[in-house]
C-alpha cells in the first residue's frame, strides 16, 4: 500500500463566491493549522475553476474532510492525498464534496 503522505483540498469558487471560500479556507487555516494557499482567480494547473489550496498532513484528514463536508455551504471542493503519484491521486483517489468538475490530467500523464 502507498504511503499517504498528505493531502490537498481545492475549494473552487467563482466571483460570486470568492469571499464564501475566502473566509471558509481562512477559517480552515486557523481552526486546524493548515497551510492556505493563495485565491487564485483563474484555473490553476489541472483545476477547471478558481481555487483555493489547504495543504495537511494525514493526521488532520479525519478532521478537515467532515468539517469541510459540513461547512462549504454549496462549494465545491476536491480532495486528494499526497502519495507520489500525481496522476493517481488526481484522477484514482479522489473525493469530491459537491459537483465533479473536469480536471486536465495531461500535464500527470507520461510524468
Amino acid at each position: 500500500m502507498q504511503r499517504i503522505k498528505g493531502y490537498h483540498a481545492h475549494v473552487y469558487y467563482d466571483a460570486g463566491t470568492m469571499e464564501q471560500a475566502r473566509a471558509l479556507c481562512e477559517e480552515a487555516a486557523t481552526l486546524f493549522g493548515v497551510s492556505m494557499g493563495r485565491m487564485h482567480q483563474k484555473p490553476v494547473g489541472p483545476h477547471p475553476d478558481w481555487s483555493c489550496q489547504l495543504a495537511f498532513g494525514p493526521e488532520m484528514v479525519g478532521v478537515v474532510l467532515p468539517w469541510l463536508a459540513l461547512y462549504r455551504k454549496g462549494l465545491v471542493v476536491f480532495l486528494h492525498p499526497l502519495t507520489g503519484d500525481e496522476l493517481a491521486d488526481h484522477r484514482d483517489h479522489a473525493i469530491w464534496m459537491g459537483a465533479v468538475r473536469p480536471l486536465d490530467l495531461s500535464m500527470f500523464e507520461g510524468a
